[in-house]
């Protein structure tokens, strides 16, 4: 069952939380606080971004929420800190999501959205984020689509955007092509489809002549290290030989890229991929027909199927053979699916000796199995890896196989038969899509001109609303079923010329829409460059992990682009970049058939925004996976509504001597290192305990200690619950509006010599307690821990395996 709200539970006081929060979403609109001056030159600016959601059908979903409320946390901070904050928001609208949406409702895309659109706003502005939707973009609106064409244009003119074709991953079940990185296990990112492979003519980003950069720039950059290891895994740089291998028959030349250039010797025979060009023009007549079956045979596979170690291997021989360049050896070409084309040079040099796979193979067809690097064990029953000395390599053998690797390739290219290179996993961007509900691609077709690209003074080519947008699976999109649209004149000649029907991929619309933000006023240009200067890049960027090898790495690419094309002047688009974790709901990722999703309407229904809001941040790290609980929003909720007692309150009390003001320093402290470190759990924890502290010793405080204590309590929850606190700010005579006064300030000296008790666990169980400052580090606490003679009577030697820190109180590590 759903974990849903219990509707018993009430509000421990008479203050309506609805009206409160609609009474101060209406006063931030009226007084347009959350505009902001993008030509203020008084404060440093703090461009605060957050992913834009793309408008589905079911709504705004938790994970929105988690989202929106740890980045407007942030910026709120910022602002309050001294920057003069941009926080904008807008819809990924196109796409295949939307469409399929639509095509389930049976109502056009173009109609659909601007509801979904409107519901999607209505929800979002419940949240009581300081967004300032004056800056709002839409990739759906001509407006918006329009610079995506123009870039599109920038590319092609720089050679970056090529039509060519190649085998490429279709989804039966979406009628569309995808690229590499929207499959995900075989399967199509959006709808779960098992993917199929299909040789079609498409549009590219040469993404790939920026593999390398892409790879180092990665250091440069304040991001998780998930993130840059993920990126680097992807772009999956290779360091070795591209070897040249010669048909015997047709004198062809085949390059081949190897990582062990030093086994080239022990090379026994090529495999070419069954997609290589080469293939029909060497196989002989007697193998035409074996190869040909086998050909269509593989295009029914799928890549991670082809990739697969535990697949059996098979192949065919092409009857022709190839010429060894290390030892001039004739050796026979086959042709294999466990070689791509996509992936290095479509061919390799199968050394059985010293490859799983090639041993396999050649054990399978009883192929020659030469060693050519000394194993301890021999290589007739498993190919040996490991180092060692070369033999059966001529004037290199006894030489230490590392060595060898640089000597062979070095002697090959002096014989123009090598050379020393580098290759990437990394394919070119994929990006036409034969969809309806995209922008369409910005180039005409002339029998007499060729490809023509469409004049930047005629953009957009506009997206014609049509009655039968459904995918047709036949290669095409709908629009080519549109003579109004596709039938033009050539821009060249003024002759007769088609348009591109096919439209691009929902992700060249993300990957530059932070740099529209700014420059939503001007209709003449993508972004301008004055405003672009002093806004960008990107401040902060937060959003999910999902992005990282997609959204991530094509904004990075499009920026690189547009960097070297001289239209900004940095080619990295996010500085910093930090990723949430997943919510998880009775211990599972959420999804409809687990039957766990949470609506979070029902959630701000009965609870209001900033109880939701405060809850997601509170259940744990902000950038690690957390478990939600309806009872948590609850707890939450009490904690707020406690604070509107205490305000209340307040002039019953503060009529005592004075006390201790440590506690206050201390909370600033704790709250304000909370949230530069996206701790945000450890900041509300402490807001909590200094609630505590307040309702404890309010009979003994002075009015103006009880004053200062609720106001800097106050101030420090705006971030957080911005209606909660912008009602108490009011409350207590506070100036409009909280969202604008400065950060509390904290004394020092009032935090010397201050301790707290951290309890030791070792494997769960209590083992020392230490008297530590009381704003220890975990890396801090940890070594104390580990120092201490009862903790490490119970190691016993054993290694840590985890260490479980909750600031302030406990320690337990975790030892196997």
């Amino acid at each position: 069952m759903v974990d849903k709200p219990d509707v018993s539970v009430q509000s421990p006081n008479n203050n309506d939380i609805h009206a409160i929060e609609a009474k101060w979403r209406q006063r931030w609109q009226q007084t347009q606080i959350y505009k902001t001056d993008l030509r203020d030159e008084s404060k440093p600016k703090y461009y605060n971004l957050m992913e834009f959601p793309y408008p589905s059908g079911e709504g705004l979903h938790v994970g929105h929420v988690y989202t929106y409320s740890g980045a407007d946390t942030n910026g709120r901070y910022r602002r309050m800190r001294g920057y003069n904050v941009f926080e904008p928001m807008g819809f990924d609208a196109f796409g295949i999501h939307s469409e399929n949406y639509a095509l389930k409702l049976g109502i056009n895309p173009m109609v659909l959205t601007q509801r979904t659109v409107s519901r999607f706003r209505e929800q979002m502005n419940r949240l009581g984020c300081m967004w300032d939707w004056s800056h709002e973009v839409n990739t759906s609106q001509p407006n918006y689509y329009k610079w995506t064409q123009w870039l599109f244009l920038q590319m092609y003119k720089a050679g970056l955007a090529v039509r060519k074709s190649a085998p490429v991953n279709w989804c039966p079940q979406c009628l569309t092509v995808l690229a590499n990185e929207q499959v995900i296990n075989g399967r199509c990112e959006r709808c779960d489809t098992e993917v199929i492979q299909r040789e079609m003519v498409q549009w590219f980003f040469k993404i790939t002549d920026y593999a390398e950069r892409l790879l180092n720039d990665l250091d440069k950059l304040d991001w998780p290290e998930v993130s840059k290891r993920l990126q680097r895994n992807w772009i999956g740089r290779s360091e070795g030989a591209e070897l040249i291998f010669t048909i015997e028959s047709t004198g062809d030349k085949v390059p081949v890229f190897t990582t062990r250039p030093d086994t080239v010797f022990g090379a026994t025979y090529v495999v070419l991929a069954p997609e290589h060009p080469l293939v029909d023009k060497i196989t002989t007549p007697e193998c035409r027909e074996a190869v040909q079956a086998y050909k269509e045979a593989t295009m029914r596979e799928r890549e991670i199927e082809r990739l697969s170690l535990e697949k059996e291997k098979t192949g065919v021989f092409t009857g022709a053979y190839a010429i060894n360049p290390a030892n001039g050896e004739r050796i026979p070409v086959w042709i294999a699916d466990y070689v791509l084309m996509t992936y290095g040079t479509g061919a390799i040099m199968a050394v059985p000796a010293h490859d799983e796979r090639d041993h396999e193979f050649a054990k399978k067809f009883g192929l020659p199995i030469v060693e050519v690097v000394q194993s301890p064990e021999g290589v007739e029953e498993q190919a040996y890896i490991g180092p060692g000395q070369m033999k059966n390599s001529g004037q290199f053998d006894g030489m230490p196989n590392e060595e060898a690797k640089k000597a062979i390739t070095d002697w090959l290219a002096e014989r123009g038969l090598g050379k020393h290179t580098v290759t990437y996993r990394l394919r070119d961007w994929l990006i036409s899509r034969q969809r309806y509900w995209g922008p369409p691609i910005p180039i005409i077709y002339c029998d007499n001109c060729g490809e023509v690209p469409v004049p930047e003074d005629q953009l957009p080519v506009e997206l014609p609303y049509i009655e039968n947008f459904r995918p047709t699976g036949t290669g095409k999109s709908p629009l080519a079923l549109v003579e109004e649209f596709y039938k033009t004149e050539c821009p060249n000649c003024g002759g007769p010329a088609v348009r591109e029907t096919d439209v691009s991929d929902t992700f060249l619309d993300s990957s530059w829409y932070y740099l529209r933000y700014p420059s939503t006023e001007f209709d003449d240009r993508p972004f301008d460059r004055d405003i672009t200067r002093k806004w960008l890049p990107v401040d902060s960027y937060m959003g999910g992990k999902e992005h990282i090898v997609l959204h991530h790495l094509y904004s990075r690419f499009v920026t690189k682009v547009l960097y070297d094309l001289g239209y900004l002047e940095f080619d990295e688009p996010f500085t910093r970049l930090r990723l949430h974790g997943i919510i998880t709901h009775l211990g599972a990722k959420m999804s409809k058939s687990r039957g766990n999703v949470v609506n979070p309407d029902e959630y701000i229904e009965k609870y209001g925004a900033d109880a939701l809001r405060t809850y997601l941040l509170f259940m744990g790290p902000y950038e690690d996976d957390n478990e939600f609980s309806v009872h948590g929003v609850q707890g939450v909720s009490r904690f707020l509504n406690r604070l509107y007692s205490l305000v209340d309150s307040r002039h019953d009390y503060g009529n005592g001597p004075g006390v201790d003001m440590k506690m206050l320093h201390r909370t600033i402290d704790r709250v304000t290192r909370g949230i530069e470190d996206l701790k945000y759990h450890t900041s509300i924890a402490a807001l909590m305990e200094m609630s505590n502290w307040i309702a404890d010793v309010r009979s003994e405080m002075t009015k103006e200690q009880l004053d200062t204590a609720l106001k800097n309590l106050v101030l420090m929850l705006a971030p957080i619950a911005p209606h909660t606190a912008e009602e108490l700010w009011e409350r207590l005579g506070g100036a409009y509006s909280v969202h604008i006064q400065p950060w509390p300030e904290y004394d020092p000296s009032q935090l010397v010599e201050e301790t707290v008790t951290i309890v030791v666990q070792v494997n769960g169980k209590v083992r020392d307690k230490l008297e530590l400052p009381y704003n220890v580090a975990q890396e801090e606490a940890q070594r104390a821990a580990l120092e201490s003679e009862k903790v490490r009577a119970h190691l016993d030697g054993k290694s840590v395996k985890n260490v479980i820190w909750v600031p302030g109180k406990l320690i337990n590590i975790v030892v196997g």
